[in-house]
């Protein structure tokens, strides 16, 4: 199995300038294929550039200029113009489905983030210097740059990358490692239901509070947006020292809450697949439900709109993004495959008002956002609990299913 680690990098002042110029280039090849890609589909009747002809140039471009692009490694060059390959098949398979296509865009500087070495040892080497007390990693073009190594790497190291997260940089590896030895069975299931009141319930009447990490950094968010809105608008070589402080005090804060929410969900999904052998929960379509409503026309007078509820469904939306669902079930999906664990995925209809006693479903059943009362047997509890009991017995019933 492939797993991820990420640790924070130490450069030097020296090493910080040139980790800043390797994005920078990456960047300009980047944007330089992209436009070769829209010339040549709109000036040379719609021929369409693949990722083989763009890579069989790169010796000319490294020969042409010497100092942005062949000081790099090659292969991570290869890696940037494979990225935009994946990004223009997306776009091609978007189209065909009938999706919005979304044509890939030219990328800023500060847009561009991240530079992939495909394989260790080729332009990269993890752990440079063995015979070191401190982790290095060597990247062509930079050199031996210290790593905050926080825990060891299992495996063997497949792929090294190089990310820029505000002023810091990070090196995120894939190892490839045997399947590790899953935990002791403790005979437990659980069904669990994701909330906005209650970040989870479980079938066990347990729950886990919401901690709502974007509502509470709002007032400070606030203040800081409004003041980044009082300088103009302009390229990030045109600013000036107060706008440049500006925009990373955003940048921080956002990244602040982001790491609260990942961390949340990290302890979370730890908790639950250490004290369950099965997981099971609502298969949920988040985009879907945090889609905006569609506008509802006047048939009586044109261009006048009738009221649609876009106030309410915007708050909705605000907290179902600020709770996190869908980073909390990939984490939880990943540590449940780590350590042995089931993990199903089950149809939320109608789990929250269907009684689990006597299997009456109504809407009336649930008459407030907490209370479910079942109005043939008189049944009783929290809904998330009642949601979580029934997410559990269709998760069992799904799992004996595949087993048949």
């Amino acid at each position: 199995m492939i797993r991820a680690y990420k640790f924070l990098l130490r450069p030097t002042v020296r090493q910080g300038q040139a980790l800043g110029e390797m994005l920078r280039d990456h960047c300009s090849l980047y944007n330089g294929a992209l436009q070769e890609r829209r010339d040549a589909y709109r000036h040379v009747s719609k021929t369409i550039v693949k990722y083989g002809v763009q890579s069989a140039q790169l010796k000319e471009i490294r020969a042409f200029d010497p100092e942005r692009q062949g000081r790099w490694s090659f292969s991570s060059q290869q890696a940037t113009l494979r990225r935009l390959d994946k990004a223009m098949q997306a776009f091609f398979r978007r189209v065909k489905s009938g999706g919005t296509p979304g044509y890939p865009r030219f990328r800023g500087v500060n847009w561009f983030d991240t530079v992939e070495f495909p394989k260790d040892g080729d332009g990269c080497r993890w752990d440079s210097t063995p015979h070191d007390p401190v982790t290095r990693v060597r990247l062509q073009g930079v050199g031996h740059v210290k790593v905050n190594q926080h825990r060891p790497v299992a495996g063997r190291v497949k792929t090294v990358s190089v990310k820029r997260e505000g002023r810091r940089w990070f090196v995120v590896l894939t190892a490839e490692q045997e399947r590790p030895q899953p935990l002791l069975a403790t005979g437990s299931v659980a069904g669990i239901d994701l909330g906005i009141a209650n970040f989870l319930a479980d079938s066990n009447g347990a729950f886990v509070p919401n901690p709502r990490h974007g509502r509470r950094a709002t007032a400070k968010l606030q203040a800081a947006q409004q003041a980044l809105s009082r300088f103009p608008r302009c390229k990030a070589k045109d600013r000036t020292a107060n706008h440049q402080r500006a925009v990373e005090k955003v940048a921080h804060l956002n990244g602040k809450v982001r790491r609260r929410r990942l961390d949340h969900a990290h302890k979370t999904a730890l908790d639950l697949v250490r004290a369950h052998d099965f997981i099971a929960h609502e298969d949920l379509k988040i985009r879907n439900m945090s889609r905006a409503p569609a506008p509802k026309p006047d048939p009586d007078q044109v261009g006048v709109f009738l009221p649609n509820g876009a106030t309410a469904k915007a708050g909705l939306n605000r907290s179902i993004t600020d709770a996190g669902w869908g980073v909390f079930l990939t984490i939880l999906h990943a540590k449940a495959e780590s350590a042995g664990r089931e993990v199903i995925a089950v149809d939320p209809r109608n789990t929250s008002r269907t009684c689990p006693h006597c299997g009456h479903t109504a809407e009336e059943n649930r008459p407030t956002q907490e209370r479910f009362c079942c109005l043939l047997c008189g049944h009783t509890a929290h809904a998330d609990t009642v949601g979580a009991v029934n997410v559990l017995r269709a998760g069992l019933v799904h799992r004996h299913a595949d087993l048949v």
